[in-house]
């Protein structure tokens, strides 16, 4: 499974790249089960939100493993994807109560390109085999990843206890820590619904001097 680094930027020279990315290749190249996202779509989080423009941190867990659902963004799915929204559906309704803003576009690329790095623990999964690629080395990736980010202060959203337990790496006292369940139909009752992280965020990055993200529906590119 060839994978293209050539749009890495910022991110290229973490030692993962060169130390721990060949193993995965072999694994992956391994794989009888389709993989997603698509080949070209695995390093989409970093490719589009650059380490210099990160100013909120949303950890997901693995890829959907529906075909046609995973885009390389977590939690995002492709707007043309007919399935059910699931987590994503219910992030979308915790915004409308917090913000009153209306979000329909599944696509999240907008988010990205405002600086919300959407980061998935495991960066491929097997069709129909959730979290089969959960320790195939993906997460020394994600280590460095957030090493790097911990030195200046960002917004962290950290819904569930696997993002939980990752981001306690990130030690920062100026991070706004905001964690709570997973949006998960099975757990968003537990402490997600009625958290507010979107308007939190906005307000901490005013308070910075920063604008504020746009979270609601936007313009496709």
């Amino acid at each position: 499974m060839a994978l293209d680094l050539s749009r890495l930027g910022g991110w290229a020279d973490l030692p993962f790249f060169a130390e721990d990315l060949p193993g995965i290749k072999d694994r992956l190249a391994a794989e009888t089960d389709p993989v997603f996202p698509p080949r070209e779509r695995v390093f989409s989080a970093l490719e589009r939100t650059q380490p210099d423009a990160v100013r909120v941190l949303i950890l997901g867990q693995d890829p959907y493993h529906t075909p046609g659902k995973a885009d390389g963004l977590a939690f995002s799915i492709p707007d043309d994807f007919r399935g059910p929204l699931a987590s994503l559906g219910n992030i979308f309704r915790e915004l409308q109560d917090d913000l009153g803003q209306a979000r329909d576009r599944s696509d999240l690329g907008d988010w990205a390109d405002q600086g919300v790095l959407l980061l998935n623990t495991a960066l491929t999964v097997p069709q129909g085999r959730a979290h089969a690629h959960k320790s195939i080395g993906w997460q020394k990736l994600v280590h460095q990843v957030l090493d790097r980010l911990d030195a200046e202060p960002r917004a962290l959203l950290l819904w569930g206890k696997p993002a939980q337990k990752l981001g306690a790496r990130m030690t920062n006292p100026d991070h706004l820590r905001i964690e709570t369940a997973h949006p998960s139909p099975l757990s968003a009752y537990r402490g997600f619904f009625g958290s507010r992280p979107f308007g939190r965020v906005n307000a901490w990055l005013q308070a910075r001097g920063e604008r504020a993200i746009n979270w609601a529906n936007q313009e496709a590119p």
